[in-house]
């Protein structure tokens, strides 16, 4: 059944790590090397299955191809998951046995953070292994990702606003923000600073509270998040938020936000676009994190990642324009984008191997 799977999503290569010792439990899954190494985060959870957790970690790492290559880097899709919960499964030895993983394949997959992973947990991946982004500043590298995955997530943001209603002004709007993480709340900071309203809703009371006394949000429940009056719905935690219960209920016009896999399929895409609602691709919209840790191979300079993210802008508008002269959903555009890019820049590069990534300006720790 596994590579029956592996057809239907395309993989090259899937890696189960185990390592009783450290409790490590990982999967890797590499989906495309064609424009280059496979680069992508590593997400650490408490997957209630074996196959629940390959699951995710295959829908990722296609999803890491196609927002690659739309955000014009030269690097592949890969995704890697732990199961395990990170609050309390977290070590030392967890990481490092992960990282002799990550080195054993010479290169073809690299890492960084995802959910449940932070940048000391890298600290300890980068012992074993020189695959690895985000890793610390004093290293050469570029540290969390996050700040950057909002900033990108408002260029994506502006660039649907003006599609959808034909202006970038942020303050404009409401925003019904689901997820308070890394992300999330850095989302809800910048729209805060363009003055806009904001509903907010997570899991964690204490980040509802944050977002609240910080930025002066206005907190829901949970599961309310989807009736509120907002212009915009900003998914910014997990996937499939997007789906046959909670599309009905929403008021807003517009979906755009910075979690992966919003849609619960596509047949959810295709009832998004039928309702009129503007939906921006996902993996189009929150790339501005791997654009980041990106620019670590060539040695990593801030000013050059934030000038990246704003490409994030153009990318959607190409997106939009695809879908209006072809008639497809969105989430159809981004796609037909992202495998154009791979077909014509794979004729035209050498097969993976031949060409490492480079590491410029990496400084090693000991």
């Amino acid at each position: 059944m596994i590579f029956e799977t592996l057809d239907t999503y395309g993989h090259e290569q899937v890696v189960f790590c185990h390592n009783k010792d450290a409790g490590l439990k990982a999967i890797i899954a590499i989906h495309n090397t064609v424009l280059g190494p496979a680069l992508g985060g590593t997400r650490m959870w408490p997957y209630k299955s074996e196959a629940e957790a390959l699951n995710d970690v295959l829908r990722l790492s296609r999803g890491m191809t196609y927002k690659n290559a739309v955000a014009g880097l030269n690097i592949g899709g890969g995704k890697a998951v732990i199961i395990g919960d990170p609050a309390t499964d977290k070590s030392e030895a967890l990481f490092r046995a992960f990282g002799q993983f990550v080195e054993s394949l010479g290169g073809r997959y690299i890492t960084a953070e995802d959910v449940g992973i932070d940048v000391n947990d890298m600290e300890y991946v980068y012992r074993e292994t020189e695959y690895v982004t985000g890793v610390h500043q004093v290293h050469g590298g570029s540290g969390d990702p996050s700040p950057f995955t909002a900033y990108g997530t408002l260029q994506g943001l502006m660039a649907t606003l003006n599609k959808k209603y034909g202006d970038e002004d942020v303050g404009k709007y409401s925003y019904a923000v689901q997820g308070l993480g890394h992300v999330g709340m850095e989302y809800v900071k910048l729209l805060k600073e363009r003055g806009a309203k904001i509903f907010v809703t997570d899991i964690n009371a204490k980040l509802v509270d944050k977002a609240v006394n910080e930025y002066g949000a206005e907190a829901v429940g949970l599961d309310e998040i989807y009736d509120v009056p907002a212009d915009v719905y900003s998914p910014c935690a997990l996937g499939g938020t997007v789906n046959e219960q909670t599309l009905p209920r929403l008021k807003a016009r517009v979906i755009c936000g910075a979690a992966n896999n919003q849609l619960a399929n596509n047949a959810i895409g295709d009832e998004v676009a039928r309702r009129g609602i503007l939906y921006a691709p996902d993996y189009a919209v929150n790339a501005g994190g791997v654009m980041n840790v990106a620019l670590e191979l060539d040695g990593y300079n801030r000013e050059r990642a934030m000038r990246m993210m704003r490409t994030i802008y153009h990318n959607l508008t190409r997106i939009y324009e695809i879908s209006d002269r072809e008639g497809v959903p969105t989430y159809q555009a981004a796609d037909r984008l992202a495998e154009e890019r791979i077909t014509t820049i794979g004729k035209l590069k050498l097969p993976l191997g031949r060409s490492q990534p480079r590491f410029q300006g990496r400084i090693r720790g000991h």
